[in-house]
């Protein structure tokens, strides 16, 4: 089965659980005591494995949310407008939006190229809307006031995973990425990062199908590989990686997701190491716990760190937006995002730096050879 029909059998069989809703038409704010939470989904070949399990985190948190109340009473209507991963798709939905006056804040757009999108045209000033806790991978994307990142991107990760190769006493290191835009994007990074900890890095492009890419490494290689790209990528250098006879290990970044990795048969001999932006799903904190119990009685999905980053998502939003006094409306939702005030949404925390983000925590998961996940 080819790659993208993968996807869309993927994608169908989250149907049930997690279909997306196309925005409705405008209606004035007094129509129903509810409020609108639009949450912008990229279900696009690329990233529906991402899209599809950070959607569902958060349907799993205000579904619940509106059982306990919702906000000050008011019943929060939970609205997933999809996008097919075009800057067109993006506009249109949007405008689908705009002039809706229940809808007050966006919230978990997901993923990274969509969420890019929509910092930049609120930069830009094409925006009159808090933007909030979006898959925003990117930390090189400067920021507007209407947009508050809460989960560490890219360099982060990749700083968090070096660190810990360098204190484990490796010396070498190669670096994979996907595709040239990958490759544009954050070699140089990754270099620099390499550079300040004394790793030597061997890099790699891939042009096309990244499975010649994997069959293509020599003995010279090094055994410890950063790959940089998404799920089904990463599933073809594996399955090109297991005509080799030497033994790879492999460092993955927050867009790879490990349990359809596993799904589609890749990494059937390598082990994979993940970095994640968000605490580990068997972790005790609170708001893991209330993830946990929440997606087992609404939904037949097992625990995955990019749905719990859209549950956590979903409940940093509902936190900004209770602490409104009054109504919430699109313009003092805005005011009260903009405050950027320290959060402790049940033991994760979301603390604002200069640039306007709040993300240093990063974890690892691990997956073995077995296919068992480990923290």
């Amino acid at each position: 089965m080819s790659r993208r029909h993968w996807l869309q059998r993927v994608s169908l069989l989250a149907a049930g659980a997690a279909a997306p809703v196309w925005a409705q038409p405008s209606r004035p704010a007094t129509a129903s005591r509810s409020l609108m939470v639009a949450q912008l989904v990229d279900f696009s070949q690329e990233q529906q494995d991402v899209s599809k399990d950070f959607l569902i985190g958060s349907r799993a948190a205000w579904q619940d949310i509106n059982a306990h109340g919702g906000i000050r009473g008011r019943r929060v209507e939970h609205l997933a407008v999809e996008t097919d991963g075009t800057p067109a798709s993006l506009r249109n939905a949007l405008a689908s939006l705009k002039n809706d006056a229940s809808c007050v804040v966006l919230s978990g757009s997901v993923g990274d190229q969509l969420a890019s999108q929509i910092a930049a045209m609120s930069l830009k000033g094409e925006l009159n809307i808090a933007h909030a806790a979006p898959w925003l991978q990117n930390s090189s994307l400067e920021v507007d006031d209407k947009t508050f990142p809460i989960f560490a991107a890219r360099q982060e990760q990749i700083a968090h995973a070096l660190k810990i190769l360098s204190v484990m006493g490796v010396k070498e290191l190669g670096a994979i990425y996907a595709s040239a835009r990958e490759h544009a994007a954050l070699h140089h990074e990754v270099e620099r990062i390499a550079a300040g900890m004394q790793l030597r890095v061997q890099s790699f492009q891939g042009t096309g199908d990244v499975s010649l890419l994997g069959q293509k490494l020599t003995a010279n290689t090094p055994a410890l590989l950063l790959f940089v790209g998404g799920t089904p990528e990463l599933t073809q250098f594996t399955q090109g990686l297991e005509k080799q006879a030497r033994q790879r290990y492999i460092v993955a970044l927050a867009d790879v997701n490990l349990q359809t990795l596993m799904q589609m048969g890749g990494a059937r001999n390598t082990p994979i190491i993940a970095t994640q932006p968000v605490p580990m799903v068997n972790a005790s904190l609170p708001v893991v716990r209330l993830y946990r119990e929440t997606l087992a009685r609404l939904f037949d999905e097992p625990p995955t760190p990019l749905s719990l980053a859209g549950f956590i998502a979903a409940r940093y939003t509902f936190e900004v937006l209770n602490e409104i006094e009054g109504p919430p409306t699109r313009q003092s939702a805005l005011a009260s995002f903009q405050r950027r005030a320290n959060l402790d949404v049940g033991g994760f925390r979301i603390s604002f730096n200069a640039q306007r983000r709040s993300g240093a925590y990063v974890t690892q998961s691990m997956m073995t050879q077995e296919g068992r996940l480990i923290g």
